[in-house]
């Protein structure tokens, strides 16, 4: 297959808010209340919230920078690609890289919210989240109908709240919702809960993909504090296994039969040994752990439940014999270091050797379109919707890899996580 007649579909990509997420979109009573966009003493940018600064981590945002720029400290604006931030320039970047359709996933509130669950007043928190997901919905998304796939940010500290917030964006177009991989790292009820019930309930009537994001916990596996970056990097998947492993073992892939969740950025290689794991610990021990699937096995409700995604992982794909190629979708992670632009398609087809024309459709657009109920050819003609024809599109767009600012800094497990993953 040519790369320039693919048609990509990215169920995992990132959002550098701007400035303007919050202009208009309060009620006036909190307007004095919103996050600040603020530029510090050093030239990096950060938002303000109620006395609490959050900055914008430079690894989050290298596209376009030479490896030798990423790293862990803060940046500005003016060291990051415009796309990163800008709705227009983002497209460009998309056309590109003859990407369709994205998925972003927010940046400075955090992965699930929890930059507003921590506000004392709840009614301010849940002033924020319908602000930001009506940004997200209606600016960031709508401004490119046929580009994007909305994903609503969780009121987390309340289900009944949050399966409202759901309802609410569902009704504008929204079947993703971000949520924490492990929300009991975060201080909250674990899945094995009924806590959650009323937020599984919302989001199983209204068709929204539930998606679990590597580190959205706010933890991710710690060997020791001394551990170079490295160790970090290379151990992040491993959040996915274990909040795998909560699902499949807990009552609510069985209790919500049609409920859907999404473990993004986490990988496809893992999944044939996980299935044939729990299916052998099953076989061996429901009897005394008092598991009951009925006349399944944990993998069969796995599959049924679970959306897997990766970026490049050459040997989940050579493994597909042993996945469900129905729900199984294609990352670029832009803006992010592990991103494949601006070569996301020849990327992506160098791991689709040996593999159907049937089967790259379904990775490459295919399954993210139906999981997600997104039509982009409502918007975009098909032929106008190719690698080839986006591409062309954008010729002249500036993809050079160039450098923007300072060497970045490597760090270790413990000032990595501080930087990334607070609470």
């Amino acid at each position: 297959m040519d790369v320039d007649d693919l048609i990509m579909v990215s169920v995992d990509d990132h959002v550098v808010e701007p400035p303007n997420v919050f202009d208009d979109r309060l009620p006036a009573k909190y307007r004095d209340l919103a996050p600040k966009f603020i530029t510090n003493a050093d030239g990096t940018n950060a938002w303000e919230y109620e006395g609490q600064v959050i900055g914008n981590v430079a690894l989050n945002a290298v596209a376009g920078r030479p490896p030798e720029e990423y790293g862990i400290e803060p940046t500005s604006f003016d060291e990051l690609r415009p796309g990163t931030y800008d709705i227009h320039e983002r497209v460009k970047d998309m056309d590109a890289n003859g990407v369709l359709g994205s998925l972003c996933f927010p940046s400075f509130p955090q992965f699930c919210g929890q930059l507003f669950a921590r506000t004392e007043d709840k009614d301010v928190a849940l002033a924020m989240v319908r602000a930001y997901n009506d940004w997200h919905i209606q600016e960031w998304c709508g401004s490119y109908p046929g580009r994007f796939i909305p994903c609503s940010l969780p009121a987390i500290w309340d289900p009944e709240v949050l399966a409202g917030e759901i309802r609410r964006t569902a009704r504008l177009g929204a079947h993703a919702v971000t949520f924490s991989e492990n929300p009991s790292k975060l201080g909250w009820p674990s899945v094995h809960s009924d806590h959650w019930d009323p937020f599984w309930t919302a989001c199983s009537d209204e068709e929204v993909v539930v998606c679990m994001h590597i580190g959205s916990s706010s933890q991710l596996v710690i060997t020791s504090p001394d551990a170079p970056m490295d160790v970090l990097i290379t151990l992040t998947p491993m959040n996915i296994v274990q909040a795998a492993a909560d699902l499949v073992w807990s009552p609510v892939l069985r209790k919500f039969p049609k409920l859907k969740f999404a473990l993004s950025e986490g990988g496809i290689g893992w999944i044939p040994y996980f299935l044939e794991r729990v299916d052998y610990n099953y076989q061996r021990h429901h009897i005394w752990t008092g598991q009951d699937f009925g006349d399944k096995l944990p993998s069969e409700v796995f599959n049924e439940h679970v959306i897997t995604c990766f970026i490049d992982d050459h040997f989940g794909v050579a493994s597909r014999g042993f996945l469900d190629m129905d729900n199984v979708c294609w990352e670029c992670d832009y803006p992010h270091s592990d991103s494949t632009w601006p070569t996301a398609p020849e990327t992506f087809m160098k791991q689709m050797d040996g593999v159907s024309r049937v089967d790259i459709d379904r990775l490459s657009h295919q399954n993210a379109m139906r999981h997600f109920h997104f039509d982009p050819f409502a918007s975009v003609p098909k032929a106008e919707a190719t690698v080839g024809a986006l591409r062309a599109k954008a010729s002249g767009h500036d993809v050079s890899i160039r450098a923007r600012g300072k060497r970045g800094s490597s760090g270790t497990l413990a000032t990595g996580l501080a930087a990334r993953f607070e609470k």
